[in-house]
């Protein structure tokens, strides 16, 4: 199964939009969002041929972004866990850093993805691929945007980057 993952896209529609053609064109069975949409607006058009999950971030303040989410998919809340072919992965925004990183420490995952420090990393720790995919280039950041496809078949992760 191929998994897009994004997150940090701030009501940025440019964004958006490119992350959704980059997972169109892969053809992704599932899209996971880490958080920070901000407003509802940005949140629909990740509706797709897709499954689709979404936890809130720090900036995710509108109220009605739960119900624009669960119109097309699963809105997790704070945190979630989904099992995607015998694959565990949390889905966390990533606020707090120490419960981002027990989410890693605590064995129970094969994958954490997250977001909320704009920048990309994927990492291994004790069997456990910890997986941020960025986000919109923040002051002093060298990232550009990107997003990330996990296969759960291989464990393979591929960062695709925003010319």
């Amino acid at each position: 199964m191929l998994v897009g993952i994004v997150s940090d896209t701030h009501d940025n529609l440019d964004a958006v939009e490119w992350a959704v053609a980059q997972f169109e064109q892969a053809a992704v069975d599932v899209v996971i969002h880490c958080g920070d949409f901000v407003a509802p607006f940005s949140a629909t058009p990740f509706e797709g041929d897709w499954e689709f999950y979404a936890v809130r971030g720090n900036n995710d303040g509108e109220w009605a972004l739960q119900q624009t989410v669960e119109g097309f998919g699963t809105y997790l809340g704070q945190c979630g866990r989904l099992t995607l072919d015998d694959t565990d992965i949390a889905v966390y925004h990533g606020t707090n850093r120490h419960l981002r990183e027990a989410l890693v420490r605590s064995g129970e995952y094969d994958f954490v993805c997250h977001g909320h420090t704009h920048q990309r990393a994927h990492e291994a720790t004790d069997g456990t691929v910890r997986v941020n995919p960025g986000g919109l280039p923040i002051p002093d950041a060298d990232d550009t945007f990107s997003v990330a496809t996990l296969d759960t078949a291989s464990g393979s992760v591929d960062f695709h980057e925003r010319g």
